[in-house]
């Protein structure tokens, strides 16, 4: 099985490894440079949705893999607050699509003004830590709850969300068991 990636981030290819070698040990992870086709910090899910999804489906039809994925983080204000949280999008050959979010975690209020400014919370997170990439290891949220949930974890737990449809296909779509 081969699945690409749209995306050349570490942290990105080693949720993609770590998740499928409890799938299929088997399956071939590739790295497709891929834009996102949106901002580059996105400010909205819905943003941060179409982002994963283009990613997916570019990656996907590059190498005619089996499967794409396309993760992209965002920020998403509402009246709680700004949050962030990554978006992952799976698609197949067949034009299956799913999507999953990850942890989703309030931003405190300066780091929040400046991503909905359009800096880069990496870029933020970098910058505090003193170290270029520092937001590929711990993350916003590792940086925010002191290393209980780093990066990867986080991108993880929203790609097995993504592939809920491929993992449990009979409880999805219009023939779905009930």
């Amino acid at each position: 099985m081969l699945i690409a990636v749209g995306s050349t981030s570490d942290s990105k290819l080693r949720t993609a490894r770590a998740v499928y070698a409890r799938i299929d040990p088997a399956a071939r992870i590739v790295a497709v440079l891929v834009d996102s086709a949106v901002a580059a910090q996105p400010t909205s899910d819905t943003e941060t949705i179409r982002g994963a999804l283009h990613r997916a489906r570019e990656s996907r039809t590059r190498e005619d893999a089996d499967y794409g994925i396309g993760i992209e983080g965002g920020v998403h204000q509402d009246e709680w607050g700004v949050w962030i949280c990554a978006w992952v999008a799976v698609v197949d050959r067949a034009g299956r699509e799913g999507l999953g979010c990850g942890l989703r975690l309030r931003l405190p209020a300066w780091m929040a003004a400046r991503a909905l400014a359009g800096e880069e919370v990496g870029d933020i997170v970098d910058a505090l830590l003193g170290h270029d990439e520092a937001h590929e290891v711990l993350g916003a949220v590792g940086l925010l709850t002191r290393g209980l949930v780093d990066r990867q974890a986080a991108l993880e737990q929203a790609l097995i969300a993504a592939l809920a449809p491929f993992l449990s296909p009979g409880h999805y779509g219009p023939d779905a068991e009930r």
